[in-house]
């Protein structure tokens, strides 16, 4: 079996897939398994859902979206894209807080590995997790839900706890989001003016390739029923739709100018039905707690001759706080650093170093499905909850068969 990861980076050493459809049949994959990975849709640019056993992928179990009013919840399939239950989450006039800038990334996966949108008021995707069910090392169906004493070390997982099989998410009322984006924003209102630019919509992404011109697009969305954002500082309210890499064709993007539409249509940057990257491309990401967040801009900044040649388009976000274990936005308010590099893969491993050491002064997070090099003291001083997720995972899964090479180097300390 050669299966590749959705950047093309990785060749997994799985060498068997296994595709259930019912869950009796993964249970009994999961029994008969010595060791077994979950693989969603492919969207980590790291080993994180490798193996040199089996791989097993939900996608092909019966596909459920169920909202429950009372508790103003959604159950759905773990293996389901955010872009497949959106519309018919909608159509119940339901949604889920917030959605990533891609919505082809799995419920399950992203979850996982702590995968976020934006907003200042906004947690991650894993942040609106009220319970996972998932199949054990044993190969028996646990629910762990929210008050529960393991579920906030079980939610960001990174796939060591079971194979999920549905998820039940937090649920608001249905809503309209509006995008408007802006031109040209000045490194020197960034400096002075950050809160009021993060909060100034519900969820704001400043796109930067870090050179003295400062962030060329401000994308804001903001809820309908929050009226507009008209201005913005020193930036110019863009008259065109925008790609976030200059010059590239825009038709990929969810809508823009303005226009009012539905959440799952707007706080996502990209449609589901394109294929959003300009070519090959890599991608890494920290958080780093929102307090020193210029101090890390600044960081970053001083190092644009070294990041010019691998450098696609970088992204600044902002995160609320969670109280997951392994969440990148653990119990501190974040913003997100996101990099998406060039598909050369010497030249990015050969950086990675520099921007951990660069970054992590700032107690850096970096994202679990994304490619970084740090040191595990770095690592642990950034999610000082490993230690006790690490005894999560042994009495959960003693013999360790959803272990992999990545996730244990992680966790050995």
């Amino acid at each position: 079996m050669t299966t590749t990861n959705w950047a093309g980076n990785l060749t997994y050493g799985a060498t068997t897939l296994h595709t259930p459809t019912s869950v009796e049949q993964l249970q009994q994959i999961v029994r008969d398994a010595n060791r077994l990975r979950a693989v969603g849709s492919r969207h980590s640019f790291n080993r994180i859902a490798d193996t040199d056993a089996a791989q097993v992928s939900v996608a092909g179990l019966p596909s459920t979206v169920d909202v429950d009013e009372l508790s103003r919840t959604v159950t759905v399939s773990a293996g389901l894209r955010y872009g497949e239950l959106v519309d018919r989450l909608d159509a119940a006039g339901w949604a889920v807080p917030n959605l990533a800038s891609l919505p082809h990334i799995s419920v399950a996966g992203a979850i996982a590995t702590g995968t976020h949108g934006s907003g200042d008021g906004n947690v991650s995707l894993a942040g609106a997790v009220a319970g996972v069910r998932l199949v054990g090392a044993d190969g028996e169906l646990h629910d762990i839900r929210r008050g529960d004493p393991d579920f906030e070390g079980a939610v960001v997982s990174l796939g060591r706890l079971g194979i999920v099989t549905q998820v039940t998410i937090d649920a608001v009322p249905t809503f309209e989001v509006r995008q408007d984006l802006f031109e040209h924003l000045p490194w020197s209102d960034v400096e002075t003016s950050f809160d009021a630019i993060t909060s100034s919509a519900y969820s704001v992404s400043m796109f930067t390739d870090w050179s003295d011109r400062g962030p060329h697009q401000v994308w804001t969305k903001s809820r309908v029923d929050d009226g507009p954002v008209t201005e913005l500082l020193g930036a110019r309210l863009a008259t065109r739709e925008l790609h976030p890499l200059p010059g590239v064709d825009p038709g990929a993007t969810t809508r823009q100018l303005g226009v009012p539409g539905p959440w799952w249509d707007r706080l996502p940057h990209f449609r589901l039905e394109y294929t959003p990257s300009d070519g090959d491309e890599l991608q890494t990401e920290y958080l780093v707690p929102r307090s020193s967040a210029l101090d890390a801009i600044r960081a970053v900044r001083g190092l644009h001759d070294r990041l010019e040649p691998i450098l696609l388009v970088a992204e600044i976000r902002t995160i609320a706080a969670d109280g997951l274990w392994l969440s990148p936005s653990h119990d501190v308010d974040c913003v997100a650093l996101h990099f998406t590099w060039r598909m050369d893969v010497p030249r990015v491993e050969q950086f990675l170093p520099v921007l951990d050491d660069a970054l992590a002064p700032f107690a850096a997070r970096p994202h679990w499905g994304k490619v970084f090099e740090t040191t595990p003291e770095r690592l642990l001083a950034a999610y000082p909850r490993l230690p006790e997720f690490a005894a999560l995972v042994g009495r959960r899964d003693p013999d360790g068969v959803f272990a992999n090479e990545l996730t244990d180097r992680w966790l050995t300390r």
